[in-house]
C-alpha cells in the first residue's frame, strides 16, 4: 500500500508532481502515463489527500448545501438524508468532502456571497426551489456553480437542475383513483409555494377536469410534509358531510398519518377509502415487502441526489459545458391501499 505521493511516485519512478497531475487529469500529462499512475493508485490503494487536491487544483474539493433554520428539521428527515446520501456517494467517488450549513432565513444570500468570496466550496445544490426563487439569479451572478433539485418557475434551459415530473406523476395517480369510481378525492399536499407542490396541484386538477370532475377547496390542504399533518389533515376530511373515498397524499410520511386518521374512524384503506403517495422508494422508510401498503408514484431520492452530485462535479471539472436538465419520470406502483369506491 501507497501510504503517500512520495512513495507511490518512487513505485512507478516518476517525479511526484508527474504523478500529482496525472491523477488530477492536467492535459500535459500523456494519457499512457495517465493511465499508467491511475491503475497504480488503484492496485496499491492509493487516495491523494483532500488538501493535496486543493493544492494542485486550486479547488476547495468540497461541495456545499445551505439549509434555512426554517427547514433544519430536513436534515432528520428520510427525504432529505437519502438525497444527502446519494449526493455524497457522487462526491465521495470524485474525491470531494461535502459542507451542511445551517443558516438563519434572512441570511442564505450571505452564506452563498461569503462561500463564493471565500472560496470555501467549489458548488452549491439548491434545495426546496420556491416560487419567485431569488437564489439562481443570485449564484448566477456571484458565479458559483450550481445544480437545483427540482425547478423554479423560471427559464428551465439556462441552469442545472434534477427533478422528477411531478406534474405527471400525479396525474396518472388521479387517473387510476377516478377510474377505480373515486368522485371526491382530496389532496394532501406540501407547502404549495415550493414548485414541487405547485406542479403535483397541476397534475392532480388537471386530471380531475379531464374525468370531468372539480376539485373541492375544502379537500385541498397543504402543509409541511409530517405524520401528525397528514393525521389532522385526514381526520378533519373524514369528519366532514360528504366526506372523501380517496386520498392522493404528497409523501409517505403524511400518508402514515392519514392511514392512522382512517382507522381512527374504523375504517380500512383499500376497502371503504383509497390512497395514493408520492416517494415509496426510501431507504430507511419502506412501503412494505412484496405487496406494497400503499399504491405509490415512485421515485428514488437516492438516485436524484446522485444524479445531482455527478451533475455538479461534471459542471465543476470541465468548465463551459453548459447547464444540463434531468427530468426523472416516477413509476406508478400498486399496493394495497387502493379499490374500487364504495358506491
Amino acid at each position: 500500500m501507497a501510504k503517500n505521493l512520495k512513495e507511490l511516485s518512487q513505485l512507478l519512478g516518476l517525479s511526484q508532481t508527474t504523478v500529482s497531475r496525472a491523477l488530477n487529469g492536467y492535459p500535459e500529462v500523456s494519457e499512457a502515463t495517465r493511465l499508467r499512475v491511475k491503475a497504480a493508485a488503484e492496485q496499491h490503494n492509493y487516495r491523494p489527500s483532500t488538501r493535496a487536491r486543493s493544492l494542485a487544483t486550486g479547488r476547495s474539493m468540497t461541495m456545499g448545501h445551505v439549509i434555512p433554520i426554517s427547514t433544519k428539521h430536513e436534515m432528520m428527515n428520510p427525504i432529505f438524508s437519502d438525497f444527502i446520501a446519494g449526493a455524497g456517494e457522487a462526491y465521495s467517488k470524485a474525491g470531494y468532502d461535502m459542507m451542511l450549513s445551517v443558516v438563519p432565513d434572512d441570511q442564505e444570500d450571505s452564506a452563498y456571497r461569503a462561500m463564493a468570496r471565500r472560496q470555501s466550496v467549489d458548488g452549491i445544490v439548491v434545495h426546496g426551489p420556491r416560487e419567485n426563487d431569488s437564489r439562481i439569479a443570485l449564484l448566477q451572478e456571484i458565479g458559483l456553480p450550481f445544480v437545483v433539485h427540482g425547478r423554479a418557475p423560471v427559464d428551465v434551459n439556462d441552469y442545472s437542475w434534477v427533478d422528477v415530473n411531478n406534474r405527471r406523476a400525479f396525474a396518472r395517480a388521479t387517473k387510476l383513483l377516478c377510474d377505480l369510481g373515486h368522485k371526491r378525492i382530496a389532496m394532501i399536499n406540501g407547502l404549495e409555494d415550493m414548485d414541487f407542490a405547485m406542479r403535483r396541484r397541476q397534475g392532480f386538477e388537471t386530471a380531475l377536469a379531464q374525468h370531468g370532475l372539480t376539485h373541492d377547496p375544502e379537500l385541498m390542504s397543504s402543509d409541511e410534509m409530517t405524520e401528525h399533518y397528514g393525521y389532522e389533515a385526514a381526520h378533519k376530511m373524514l369528519a366532514h358531510k360528504n366526506p372523501p373515498t380517496a386520498f392522493l397524499v404528497s409523501s409517505l410520511i403524511p400518508a402514515l398519518g392519514v392511514r392512522r386518521a382512517v382507522e381512527d374512524r374504523g375504517q380500512r384503506l383499500g376497502r371503504e377509502i383509497s390512497l395514493i403517495t408520492h416517494d415509496d422508494a426510501l431507504s430507511y422508510l419502506g412501503n412494505g415487502g412484496d405487496v406494497p401498503m400503499f399504491t405509490a408514484t415512485r421515485s428514488s431520492v437516492r438516485q436524484a441526489g446522485r444524479l445531482a452530485g455527478e451533475m455538479l462535479v461534471e459542471m465543476i471539472e470541465t468548465p463551459g459545458i453548459g447547464p444540463k436538465q434531468t427530468l426523472l419520470e416516477a413509476q406508478l406502483v400498486l399496493g394495497s391501499s387502493t379499490g374500487p369506491a364504495q358506491i
